[in-house]
């Protein structure tokens, strides 16, 4: 399936919860709605786009320019040897998006790392722990607004101002 064909086949399959499709280093790249996420993973891991393999799953602070999120899924197509990046914005002040769990196995233990570093919620997992840090922490540590030394003051969101 040809990078043409197969993103007027996404757009036909998931319609309005694409919200963008960019070409990133040659991945293609979809834009999501966050109360979609679940949903067009689902359909993306099915034929005819076989996106069976669940490699990774991110996120990235922006809260410093930007008030937001943004979880950053990677796919990939055994079948036909493919990449797949799929990005939704979230809020900074409650980040939540439907867990993957039931889809992936290995969906459990990342979204357990983004909960655990970013704070983002994933509705209906089973086991939502902290993985890296200790039961108790205080915060997320990759979030920019983190304070890093003791007695150091947290970055300001752009909604604080």
């Amino acid at each position: 399936m040809g990078q043409e064909i197969l993103i007027e086949a996404i757009r036909a399959k998931l319609g309005p919860a694409v919200e963008g499709i960019a070409d990133s280093y040659g991945d293609l790249v979809l834009i999501l709605r966050p109360e979609a996420v679940r949903s067009a993973l689902a359909a993306l891991r099915e034929m005819p786009f076989d996106y069976a393999v669940l490699l990774d799953l991110t996120c990235v602070d922006f809260a410093a320019g930007q008030g937001r999120l943004e979880l950053v899924y990677h796919l990939y197509s055994l079948s036909r040897n493919v990449r797949l990046r799929l990005k939704a914005s979230l809020p900074a002040a409650d980040p939540a998006v439907e867990t993957l769990v039931g889809l992936w196995k290995n969906a459990e233990w990342l979204e357990r790392e983004v909960f655990d570093m970013f704070g983002v919620r994933f509705e209906g997992h089973p086991y939502l722990r902290r993985l890296l840090t200790y039961e108790g922490f205080e915060g997320h540590p990759l979030r920019k607004t983190y304070p890093w030394r003791l007695g150091q003051p947290r970055l300001p969101l752009k909604d604080d101002v």
